[in-house]
């Protein structure tokens, strides 16, 4: 009972980790997941909402917004984190990166720190390679395993579509500036258009120079479980030459039976290879909405 249940606290502390994630450029083929080393295969995608083309054609790429403005207004900034998003999804063809995640369970007394190696290939193949790890068997077993396990699940089931922070699924409505580690952010409410799992309502930060997501905040608008009460987060982003992925998770939870679950994420030193537009291979990719 106590593994099933930490089993379903996990499935809702970590969901926010994946709220971002843009559709990948294929549709994912059922498959039984493992845990470590794990490769998904999967088949392609079935197509998104009209409203953000994954798979934008080279006429598209060449009408983007205006490019190498000082400052973006709030609605340009916006528009350019959505075609950025797109742009992402359809050209990115892989990426590696050191992962370090710390999960404790304050109330249980236990806690650990796995390091890991991750590599990436669109789009359907997640693996982890471990590298060290300190602290409790039970939060490295039924906590980080776990965490794991539900990333390559939202790999393989394509699930980006249906969380992605996009206007397909929340209502955008602008707050005000802001400064992240010295940079000047547009600040966003974001409020989900259905209450379902793997939703939030908070807030997103996108950088007024280069309409990048810098960091989205909130809580789970609904719980994936009876036994977890609350779900909040904080996720930051930083760009790695032309791509944006996120650098540090931070989820806490609180659930009615095992207390309190905090799970800090960081990943760094990533290295991504794009696509061209030709589908050749690993190359140069095409120009990135805004961007010169």
């Amino acid at each position: 009972m106590r593994k099933l249940v930490f089993h379903i606290l996990l499935a809702g502390l970590l969901a926010p980790a994946f709220l971002l994630v843009a559709s990948p450029r294929a549709e994912a083929k059922s498959k039984k997941p493992k845990v470590l080393q794990v490769q998904t295969d999967t088949q392609a995608p079935a197509s998104p909402s009209p409203e953000l083309p994954v798979g934008p054609s080279r006429s598209d790429l060449t009408l983007v917004a205006p490019v190498a403005v000082a400052q973006m207004s709030p609605e340009l900034a916006l528009e350019i984190y959505e075609r950025r998003a797109a742009w992402q999804a359809a050209f990115l063809a892989s990426y590696s990166a050191t992962t370090v995640i710390e999960a404790e369970l304050p109330d249980q007394s236990q806690k650990g720190r796995y390091e890991l190696l991750r590599s990436y290939s669109a789009p359907h193949t997640l693996k982890f390679k471990a590298v060290s790890f300190t602290g409790d068997g039970f939060v490295k077993t039924n906590v980080i395993h776990r965490l794991m396990q539900s990333e390559v699940d939202h790999v393989e089931k394509q699930q980006g579509p249906d969380t992605a922070v996009t206007a397909r699924n929340y209502k955008f409505n602008y707050k005000g500036v802001k400064e992240i580690d010295g940079r000047q952010v547009h600040v966003f409410e974001a409020k989900p258009r259905e209450k379902r799992v793997g939703l939030f309502k908070g807030k997103i930060y996108i950088d007024m120079l280069t309409g990048t997501l810098r960091r989205a905040e909130g809580q789970a608008v609904k719980s994936p479980s009876f036994f977890i009460k609350k779900i909040e987060f904080t996720t930051d982003y930083a760009d790695f030459g032309i791509f944006t992925f996120p650098v540090h998770l931070h989820s806490w939870a609180k659930t009615r039976l095992v207390g309190r679950a905090v799970v800090d994420v960081s990943t760094s030193d990533y290295q991504a290879q794009g696509v061209s537009v030709e589908s050749a291979g690993p190359a140069t990719p095409a120009p990135v909405p805004g961007v010169n």
